[in-house]
């Protein structure tokens, strides 16, 4: 994988510094800014950038860049914005470290987030079905490998249910039961390209949001609660829009080979959900409770974030457009 397009001010300019050997120089200004986070290309994709040198890299850039002292406090600066948008999205109450899992049922039972899941099984088209999958890929091809930073911060009882979790994710050791190599049957039935970060460039900001919000929690040792919050809210949410979406593709004609990442889901999400709710969250909360109120803001930015992906892609498609972005000089031609 390349660098991708920029897309401002921050992402030219850091592409630009990536493409040197580390000199220590700074990755430039970072004083361009929008009041919606979530939505903001030129941030966004930096920090997905700054964020992919701790997964796989780029092939064009000097692998010494990932703890580039410069780099990381010039990251930390869009973090902190990033993290303001979404506490400000994403308002959670005080609880006691013991009703954590009660309280992550009632966020979830709440949400109210547009229905995109119901789209894409009743009225989406092969087109429509195929951008989602195409945006989709920028997390799923590397699904759990954010959630699995946790691991070795938890201890007892809590680690052990988050190992659970991942080693279902991670297919039990078998490469083909993969969730991220179940996803790619899942693009290649789409005639999608399914090479690792493929779609970046046609990703619009807050598909890279969904991706940078697990990141942010991930990389950051002090949100290991928002971590652990986040997993359990998108395990708690997931069984029945994957039924959506398996019956939606097999409705355009798909057949089992590209259904079976969807189909996997609703069975095994139904009992991480569980597990993720008490033994992970529940647990950790008991162990940390200073931390209760992140686990659940963890879980309320989850849920938001995903619902700001979902109404972009619904709103784009009411319109009769594509949800892919468009470059400038595209825009242009």
């Amino acid at each position: 994988m390349r660098l991708p397009q920029p897309r401002g001010p921050l992402s030219a300019t850091l592409v630009e510094t990536l493409r040197r050997s580390q000199d220590g120089v700074q990755p430039g200004p970072d004083d361009a800014r929008t009041a919606d986070v979530l939505h903001d290309h030129d941030l966004q994709l930096s920090l997905w950038m700054c964020y992919e040198l701790h997964y796989r890299g780029f092939d064009d850039v000097d692998d010494t860049w990932e703890w580039s002292p410069d780099l990381i406090s010039w990251r930390r600066r869009l973090e902190d914005r990033f993290l303001a948008g979404l506490r400000a999205l994403a308002p959670t109450p005080a609880v006691a470290p013991e009703a954590v899992p009660d309280a992550l049922a009632d966020l979830v039972a709440a949400d109210d987030g547009p229905s995109l899941a119901g789209y894409l099984q009743r009225e989406a088209t092969l087109e429509q079905f195929r951008e989602f999958v195409a945006l989709r890929s920028v997390y799923h091809l590397k699904e759990a490998d954010p959630h699995s930073w946790a691991i070795p911060r938890l201890e007892g009882r809590a680690k052990a249910a988050l190992v659970e979790i991942q080693a279902d994710e991670y297919g039990g050791g078998r490469v083909e039961r993969m969730h991220s190599e179940l996803f790619r049957d899942v693009m290649r039935a789409l005639d999608l390209d399914d090479t690792y970060g493929h779609y970046v460039d046609r990703a619009p900001a807050v598909t890279l949001a969904v991706t940078n919000t697990i990141s942010l929690f991930g990389l950051n040792r002090n949100l290991t609660g928002a971590l652990v919050g986040h997993l359990a809210a998108f395990e708690m949410t997931s069984s029945l829009p994957n039924r959506r979406y398996g019956n939606g593709l097999r409705r355009l004609g798909g057949d089992e080979r590209a259904t079976r990442f969807y189909d996997e889901h609703v069975e095994a999400d139904a009992v991480h959900e569980q597990i993720a709710a008490h033994d992970l969250c529940g647990t950790y909360a008991k162990a940390h409770p200073d931390a209760a109120g992140d686990v659940l803001f963890g879980a309320a930015a989850c849920l938001a974030v995903e619902a700001e992906f979902a109404g972009a892609l619904l709103d784009r498609w009411g319109l009769g457009l594509s949800a892919l972005h468009t470059s400038a000089l595209e825009r242009t031609a």
